[in-house]
Parts: structure tokens; C-alpha cells; sequence
């Protein structure tokens, strides 16, 4: 069974299937996904949790136990199995299939991986799930659906935004629902609901005393090393995803390697920023970052976020945050973290 994401909750209002495979590459909506599933789930009585990643070197023997694991005091349980690879191998193709043969009454199974390719759909563990449960798959929203989104998402917190405004969020986010969200959440704070015009949403947005991803690129654009360590500090003490955070450096990286091409292939930087778009507000910025690196240095900074993708999806060793350092550090031109100065003792 095929169920759209915005068609979730109303399905989840009338029944609850044994089994959930939310799959995407957008973390906003296959995160509040997965929380529907495991708030409906928990008012029907599955009161304990337990998570399986099934990363690189799983038992899939784990989740044969744990579905043949009966409570003491008859409570309902969610296996919450996720496969960061979005490739559950041969022997998770074979623990799966087994599951949704004789699935355990008592379990809600919920499993959540990247978008799933056409392979991995006419597979017999897949088709075995789309027959005995429910498929959610979550797809990015389009450019030009996200006014509507974004839209939408105001009004359900009690904000009547004016036209202007909607665009003006929108070309603040640039498609990252994520972003979008955290900066929802921060006009709710700070202007609370009713009306909401362009200028009272510019204002909100620039008294935030909050370190934003945007602050940390231009910081990093500017070569200030000291304040982009001081600002991914603050947004991880903040609780920001990692996910959000890299968005920006990412789009920034993109954007610098290709205007940097462009150059070296005889345009003026001139026209190769106007070409790339860049609000007129940052071509100086993004002008004087063209001079201190070269275009493999900004694809090698590409790649470095590529890396930090992953890491954030589970995949690999490398923490998320130290990469995202790394990131930042590179965008500003240095290889490490400025050393902290020790104080100096002596005779006074």
C-alpha cells in the first residue's frame, strides 16, 4: 500500500498497519513521518521502542530475535530499523522477507531508509512489504511549490503572511524545508501569530540574536576562521541539525565552483557571478572569495560535503560536526582551527 505523506495522518486517524517503510532524501518530512507513525502507534498501545541500525556489519539475526521477543507484561513494541545504505544486502533482503511472512502481532515494524531506486522496488522484500504494510515515499518540494508550502506551514502556526512575505521566506530557504521549519520557528518566537508583512519578517529575522547557517558562509567567505568555530558551536549548543547546517555551506560550495569555472573558462567574474545569481548584496563578498581560491579547491570542498552528507546519514566513521568544521575552515581558506593562545605566567 502506497500512502502520499500529506495523506499520512488521515490514514493514521483510521488504522494502523503492521508494518512502515518511509524512504527519501529529504529529512524534514521523512523525520515528522516517522514521528506520526510512532506517536499513533504509542496511542495504541506500543509502549516500548527498539532501535536497529543497520549499518555496515549488522546482524540481521537482531531483528529475527527481536521479533520473536515476547514481554513479560504483554506490551506492545515498535522495532525501529533504520538502513542509513538504503541497501538492506542479502541477508537483510532475507530477515525481511521472513518478517513480513510471519510478522509478530504484538510489533509495529517501522523501517526508514534513503529513496529507493527501481532495483530495490521489484525486489521480493519490498513487494512483500508493499503487500502486508504501507510505503511512504518523501520527495523534495519543488521551487516553485514551496511558496505554498511555506505558506501553508505559517498558517498552521497562526501567522497570516502577506504574498511578499511567503516569497521573501522562500527565497531565504531556497527549498531546504528544514531551514524553512527553524525559520518558522523563529517567527513564532519572536513576532508571535496574526498578520506578517515583508518588513516585519526582514525585522524579525535580523533582530534574531541566533548564529544562523547564512552568518556562518559569509564568515566563512570573509576568512573570520575564529568566528565560524565560534558560530557551529553555537548552533550545535542550540540543537540545530547537522543537516540544516550543511545545507548552506553546500549550496555556497556548488555556487563558488561554479561561477570559478566559469571564470576560468575567459568570463569576467563579473558575469559569471551575475550568471550564478548572487544577490547584489554579496557580490563583493563572493567576489573577493574568487580570488583566494582556485576551482579545485572549491570541488574539493564540494567533495568534503559530500563526505559530511553521509557521515550525517550514518554512513562511515567521521563525525558530523568535525566535518563541518573542516568544511568551514576550507571555505576560509585555512587547513586547521586557529590555536587557542595559553596565557602566560610570570612575575609581576
Amino acid at each position: 500500500m502506497r500512502i502520499y505523506p500529506d495523506k499520512l495522518r488521515t490514514h493514521l486517524d483510521k488504522t494502523l498497519a503492521a508494518i512502515y517503510l518511509v524512504s527519501g532524501d529529504e529529512p524534514l518530512q521523512l523525520g515528522e513521518c516517522c514521528d506520526a507513525i510512532r506517536a499513533a502507534a504509542r496511542a495504541a498501545g506500543h509502549s516500548t521502542r527498539e532501535v536497529l541500525e543497520a549499518g555496515s556489519g549488522f546482524d540481521w539475526h537482531q531483528l529475527t530475535a527481536e521479533a520473536a521477543a515476547f514481554s513479560l507484561f504483554a506490551e506492545k513494541k515498535i522495532i525501529d530499523l533504520r538502513i542509513p545504505g538504503g541497501k538492506p544486502g542479502t541477508e537483510g533482503s532475507k530477515a525481511l522477507s521472513a518478517y513480513c511472512n510471519n510478522p509478530p502481532s504484538d510489533t509495529l515494524l517501522l523501517i526508514t531508509m534513503p529513496k529507493i531506486d527501481r532495483q530495490q522496488q521489484n525486489s521480493k522484500w519490498f513487494k512483500a512489504l508493499d503487500v502486508l504494510g504501507a510505503v511512504i515515499q518523501v520527495w523534495p518540494v519543488e521551487q516553485q511549490r514551496l511558496p505554498t508550502w511555506i505558506e501553508r506551514r505559517l498558517q498552521d502556526e497562526g501567522i497570516q503572511p502577506t504574498r511578499e512575505a511567503v516569497r521573501l521566506l522562500a527565497d531565504r530557504v531556497e527549498g531546504n524545508l528544514l531551514a524553512a521549519r527553524q525559520e518558522i520557528e523563529k517567527l513564532l518566537l519572536l513576532h508571535g501569530q496574526g498578520p506578517l508583512d515583508a518588513d516585519q519578517l526582514a525585522a524579525a529575522v535580523g533582530d534574531s540574536a541566533r548564529y544562523d547557517v547564512f552568518e556562518l558562509v559569509d564568515s566563512a567567505l570573509r576568512g573570520e576562521v575564529e568566528r565560524c568555530i565560534h558560530i557551529l558551536d553555537g548552533l550545535r549548543g542550540e540543537g540545530i541539525a547537522s543537516a540544516v547546517v550543511l545545507w548552506a555551506p553546500h549550496r555556497e560550495a556548488r555556487s563558488m565552483a561554479q561561477i570559478s569555472a566559469d571564470v576560468a573558462k575567459g568570463l569576467s567574474p563579473d558575469h559569471a557571478i551575475s550568471r550564478a545569481r548572487v544577490f547584489s548584496k554579496r557580490t563583493s563578498l563572493v567576489r573577493q572569495a574568487l580570488s583566494h581560491q582556485r576551482t579545485a579547491q572549491w570541488l574539493a570542498l564540494l567533495d568534503l560535503c559530500h563526505k559530511a552528507d553521509a557521515a550525517i546519514k550514518g554512513v562511515g566513521s567521521k563525525q558530523p560536526w568535525l566535518l563541518l568544521e573542516d568544511i568551514a575552515l576550507s571555505m576560509s581558506g585555512q587547513k586547521s582551527a586557529p590555536a587557542i593562545p595559553t596565557p602566560q605566567t610570570g612575575n609581576v
